[in-house]
């Protein structure tokens, strides 16, 4: 399992995020990104694992028409100051991805330029696709050239290229090197040649082997670029739109089926792989701006969390704040923001995508358990994640109405994690109300609403024995008895692991903190001997 298997990514756009200029004049450099740094709480507090940056390179407007591969954009700052942010995350345990716009740049690119001044005599002819010297351009060079998409502002490279590969690899490399950098978004991967993402997925991996690749895909079989010779991830264009529309459309079959279709219990065609799941970007119009009821925001959100694959958090969305494309512009969708400013948005939403993230984190089921629905209807949604001996229900309902649902279930004890309200069982079947426009997320034993400095208040006198102490032995409830060597940190996910050593056969153990301290079924899972 790497990091990124259990991550929550943060996504900035970061020349809107800053309030830089549209255009850059390639005049001073204007340390804007700093701001990043005041920001760290608040992503620790949202329990984020990575910062995915979109373009940082210098550019000449959007980020997107790169001009320098190994220069940070110098209405951001310079490559100390961005190294020093890099740092500063990685000292908080929060991971950096950059923004790789390796299928085209922009019209003044070095080599590109090369080519403007030098013609046919040029040594960068072959770096560009099809250029060709039997016409004009849109922009009167007295060439010919593919433009990405139709936009000739966007110089499409050759990635056949030996000398454009190289030039792109030794720039990645530079930014492995010297900033430590976690992982690479591909824009546009669509469009980028199969054997180019071979060799840098070789390459990275030979650097390290749990460098994140993943790839804007909106359309297509996701396997043909998320494979063990390509990309980890890609982008989960096909959920996105149900996680919305599904709410919209009062539709929760829409997403039931795609969620099925990609990973479900009975099968799946992307078993294996962890799609990047998002609700809004840089690209598309803001959640808040798309639903058309504000009370399914924490809905989405919840369901996003909790379905398989990497949820991720478009900078500001947080808070729901709105936003559209106008005029066949983005710049809505980009817009700078200032934290303080944040507190007057939608402080009710903020606090249930914390409470998400603190419950992404304490269940491992959450992250990585198999989802399998148990109940649905239009507006209702039930179903479960069950990884191991751990199983979390999730339940939904978009209606302005309230709904029960009644459930079987092998746990003698379930609480809704969301609330810290206990659900009614009898029998084996559970009950649960659900007021309007509501979600729970329901487990056997609520570590997320305890606090760790107020156990001791919350604990019955007679289970304060069993808090967590190194050295101190331990029975399990099935008899086998140990010893509690450490509580240590998982070193790609910081979750809390419990190493003990079995007092039978001297063999050690590795147990999630959450699952040694919970319990199975009414008694604790293992409780301190005297």
């Amino acid at each position: 399992m790497n990091w990124y298997d259990n991550a929550i990514i943060y996504h900035i756009y970061p020349l809107g995020f800053c309030g830089a200029p549209k255009y850059n004049d390639f005049g001073d450099t204007v340390y804007r990104l700093d701001k990043v740094l005041d920001w760290i709480p608040h992503l620790k507090e949202m329990n984020v694992d990575a910062v995915y940056f979109g373009p940082v390179f210098e550019s000449v407007e959007h980020g997107y028409d790169t001009v320098d591969y190994k220069k940070i954009d110098r209405r951001l700052g310079d490559n100390d100051s961005f190294r020093f942010i890099c740092d500063k995350l990685h000292e908080n345990g929060i991971r950096v991805i950059l923004d790789g716009v390796f299928n085209h740049v922009g019209r003044k690119f070095p080599q590109f330029v090369d080519v403007q001044e030098h013609g046919q005599g040029s040594g960068y002819c072959g770096w560009f696709q099809n250029l060709n010297f039997g016409g004009q351009s849109p922009y009167g060079d007295p060439f010919w050239y593919e433009g990405w998409n139709g936009h000739y502002n966007l110089v499409k490279l050759n990635l056949r290229n030996v000398g454009v590969c190289d030039h792109i690899i030794d720039a990645v490399n530079y930014w492995i090197e010297h900033f430590r950098i976690d992982g690479i978004r591909f824009d546009a991967a669509d469009c980028i040649d199969f054997d180019f993402f071979k060799r840098i997925r070789s390459f990275c991996k030979g650097k390290r082997p749990d460098f994140w690749l993943m790839g804007e895909i909106i359309h297509g079989d996701y396997n043909r670029w998320a494979n063990p010779e390509m990309l980890d991830s890609v982008t989960n264009y096909e959920c996105y739109k149900g996680l919305y529309s599904s709410h919209n459309d009062k539709n929760y079959f829409e997403i039931d089926y795609s969620i099925n279709r990609q990973s479900g219990a009975n099968g799946g065609i992307y078993k294996g792989i962890d799609l990047y799941n998002f609700v809004d970007n840089h690209d598309v119009n803001r959640l808040a701006s798309t639903l058309n009821n504000p009370a399914h925001l924490p809905l989405v959100y919840t369901l996003m969390y909790t379905m398989p694959g990497i949820p991720s958090i478009y900078y500001g969305s947080e808070y729901g704040i709105q936003g559209r494309k106008e005029n066949n512009s983005d710049d809505n969708l980009r817009p700078c923001l200032h934290l303080q400013d944040m507190q007057r948005e939608n402080i009710k939403l903020y606090d249930h995508i914390v409470k998400l993230g603190r419950i992404y984190r304490a269940y491992p089921a959450v992250r990585n358990g198999v989802y399998e629905r148990i109940q649905i209807t239009n507006q209702q949604l039930l179903f479960k994640k069950v990884l191991g001996d751990q199983t979390v229900y999730v339940a939904l309902n978009l209606g302005d109405y309230q709904y029960d649902f009644n459930f079987q279930t092998h746990l003698p004890a379930l609480v809704d994690v969301l609330e810290s309200n206990p659900i009614e069982i009898n029998g084996g079947n559970a009950h649960i109300s659900m007021p309007p426009y509501s979600a729970m997320i329901i487990v056997s034993d609520d570590i997320v609403n305890v606090q760790p400095e107020d156990t001791a208040a919350v604990q019955p006198a007679e289970e304060k024995e069993t808090e967590i102490v190194e050295g101190a032995k331990y029975r399990h409830f099935k008899g086998g008895e140990y010893e509690l060597m450490a509580v240590a940190c998982h070193s790609e996910t910081n979750e809390e692991l419990v190493i003990y050593r079995s007092l039978t056969d001297g063999r050690v153990w590795a147990r999630p903190k959450s699952m040694f301290i919970g319990k199975a079924g009414e008694v604790s899972r293992f409780t301190k001997i005297d």
